[in-house]
């Protein structure tokens, strides 16, 4: 099964209404930088947690792509409407994209 994947470059900026933002990345890389108003659902704890994942079109995010490649494929066969974002956050950051951080420091991908 492909997965629905765009490019940042094909992600309007900024974000429309209605696009929600799905991170999947551990706590530690959430803290330090991450996307005004995305929800957190680290990847291991998605199955558990599908309550919290939006409504919606969404977009599902990681560092590089990986993970939110692996959990857009299980919330598409789940019925989910997601898209994969292709060079994850680390293409967000090069891309000159907001982020916000949790620890108090100015946001970064780690």
């Amino acid at each position: 099964m492909s997965v629905p994947t765009v490019a940042v470059t094909g992600v309007p900026d900024p974000l429309p209404d209605g696009l929600a933002v799905l991170d999947v990345r551990e706590q530690v890389e959430w803290d330090h930088g991450h996307i005004e108003g995305a929800v957190h659902v680290p990847l291991m704890d998605l199955p558990a947690r599908l309550a919290d994942v939006p409504a919606g079109q969404t977009l599902v995010v990681c560092k590089v792509g990986g993970r939110s490649a692996q959990a857009t494929g299980y919330l598409a066969q789940q019925g989910y409407d997601v898209v994969n974002l292709d060079g994850g956050m680390l293409d967000w950051e090069a891309a000159g994209r907001a982020m916000v951080s949790e620890n108090g420091q100015p946001p970064q991908v780690v």
